[in-house]
């Protein structure tokens, strides 16, 4: 088909967890405008994801919500064995679900621990894994892309920054980091891309109180020296970008999409 630039995804079919709201459902979103079938994972409400599916089908899109506990095995194949049922092939698959359970280090408890590991980062390998078992054997389709397969993993800035008070979550994404660099090597010469977004402060019902009011966002925004708190949308163009052939070279990158949080910006009057 011919290439549109306006559509960069045509033609694809990709899978988003925990994609009924948040960062997740901008980037289903953003992937259907850009002309990919999207798989909208959602755990227990269905009604956001069927909402944001029934919208897309209205745009003129494909878009299916899927149930699934990332957390548990038999969820994810049954999750991607519904999405294969649906679209016949996978492309593109974005391991983004996500949790908190924060607590001091000495009162943090085996539950809150392993709930937040269980979803943050056993649930992107089960979802990863499952993914570059399909694309392995489906193979390339090079009128839909020039890649096997896409995986793009979604991180966050504590993949690099300390956070004191969250040490289940800091964990989960140094964790996630490295799973993602060490599978991008390992998979790379079979066509597979496998690349990470690592999200500062964005908008989300997961962090509202830091950034609701008017005082929390200016305290918020002492560590954002681009100057203001990132959207959703902000995340999901980049990953538009490394989803499409656009970024066929870049494999085992992390994009931080944090207005400059990572810089550190304590330290931009010296320290």
């Amino acid at each position: 088909m011919p290439f549109d630039p306006s559509r960069p995804l045509q033609g694809q079919k990709a899978l988003v967890t925990g994609a009924a709201s948040g960062i997740g459902a901008a980037i289903a979103r953003r992937f259907a405008q850009a002309g990919a079938a999207v798989g909208i994972n959602y755990r227990s409400d269905p009604g956001p994801a069927e909402e944001m599916a029934q919208e897309i089908r209205r745009e003129g899109g494909e878009a299916l919500p899927v149930k699934a506990d990332v957390s548990k095995e038999t969820d994810v194949r049954d999750m991607v064995a519904e999405f294969l049922e649906a679209f016949g092939r996978i492309d593109i698959v974005v391991p983004n679900a996500g949790i908190q359970k924060d607590a001091p280090f000495a009162d943090m408890t085996l539950e809150q621990w392993e709930a937040v590991i269980g979803v943050n980062l056993t649930g992107q390998f089960l979802t990863a894994r499952e993914a570059v078992r399909h694309f392995l054997k489906q193979g390339a389709d090079p009128n839909v892309s020039r890649a096997t397969g896409k995986i793009i993993v979604v991180s966050s800035v504590h993949q690099l920054i300390p956070w004191a008070g969250h040490v289940n979550y800091a964990a989960s994404k140094g964790g996630s980091m490295l799973m993602m660099k060490s599978l991008a090597q390992e998979v790379a010469d079979k066509g597979i891309r496998v690349n990470g977004i690592a999200p500062g402060a964005i908008k989300t019902n997961i962090n509202r109180q830091a950034w609701e009011t008017p005082d929390a966002e200016q305290k918020l925004l002492k560590l954002v020296p681009y100057g203001r708190v990132g959207e959703p949308d902000d995340v999901a163009e980049a990953a538009i970008w490394l989803a499409s052939d656009a970024s066929d070279y870049v494999t085992g990158t992390t994009l931080f999409i944090d207005g400059g949080m990572s810089l550190f910006p304590g330290f931009r009057e010296g320290g």
